[in-house]
């Protein structure tokens, strides 16, 4: 098969594919035939062919896909205008300070946020598949350490959490983590890997983190056990002092 012919049909799948597609999948398309060097040839080929089109490959962290691109969203939103679900700040916070500081537990959490978390926020971002449990910390009460996923970076248009935008020392704080967040993907916010990432105007914080028993489920942290909180990932941008904020 010649090099043509080889494009026609790695943009045909790749149109087809309904999620990413990983190049382990792209050379099944051509029975092993096709060497990845030639693969990302043809890939970086295609990528040209649809620089200035509306609609633009993208890698992903789970593979390649086309996506409309984010100037296109206002004049697609006419076709679909339902409303996208709304997650409160108290979530987004949340998930930005996983995104941020991860591996972290809820107790981590906690300390950033200055509010005990709700054990409902974090079953609404595992059920989202934004986030997940990678493991525990070694301390008492064994503390799940929460990580995002893959999901949530090709929801974020993103191929590595080092294309997360990077904070300061002035940004590290609950409000800025999630501002830069949002930032990602040119501005477009988090809705099924094209935007809308919409905050409720009410919080669903439980208590400030001084109170114990409203509204959420006590757990031995080892962010409040000798060792301190959990260090940042190596892929994320952050400085390794651990903020606190004021409690809410």
């Amino acid at each position: 098969m010649n090099t043509t012919d080889a494009k026609r049909v790695l943009e045909t799948a790749l149109i087809c594919a309904q999620a990413p597609l990983p190049v382990r999948e792209m050379k099944a398309l051509f029975d092993d035939e096709v060497g990845a060097d030639t693969l990302r040839n043809l890939l970086d080929e295609l990528v040209q062919d649809w620089r200035g089109r509306g609609v633009e490959l993208v890698a992903l962290a789970s593979g390649w896909r086309f996506q409309s691109r984010p100037e296109m969203r206002l004049f697609l939103d006419r076709l679909h205008p339902e409303k996208p679900p709304r997650y409160s700040r108290a979530a987004m916070e949340t998930l930005a300070i996983v995104a941020y500081r991860q591996p972290v537990t809820r107790g981590d959490i906690e300390d950033i946020r200055g509010v005990t978390v709700s054990s409902q926020i974090v079953k609404q971002l595992e059920d989202r598949g934004w986030i997940e449990a990678i493991g525990y910390r070694e301390a008492p009460g064994r503390p799940a350490l929460y990580a995002t996923t893959r999901q949530f970076l090709d929801d974020l248009g993103l191929a590595s959490l080092d294309r997360l935008p990077p904070i300061d020392a002035t940004g590290a704080g609950p409000a800025g983590l999630l501002e830069s967040l949002a930032a990602a993907g040119q501005g477009s916010l988090i809705d099924d890997g094209q935007a809308s990432l919409p905050l409720d105007a009410a919080e669903d914080d439980a208590a400030p983190a001084a109170a114990s028993g409203i509204d959420a489920e006590p757990e031995n942290d080892a962010g409040k056990q000798p060792g301190g909180p959990a260090e940042p990932s190596a892929d994320a941008h952050i400085p390794t002092d651990t903020p606190t904020d004021t409690p809410a």
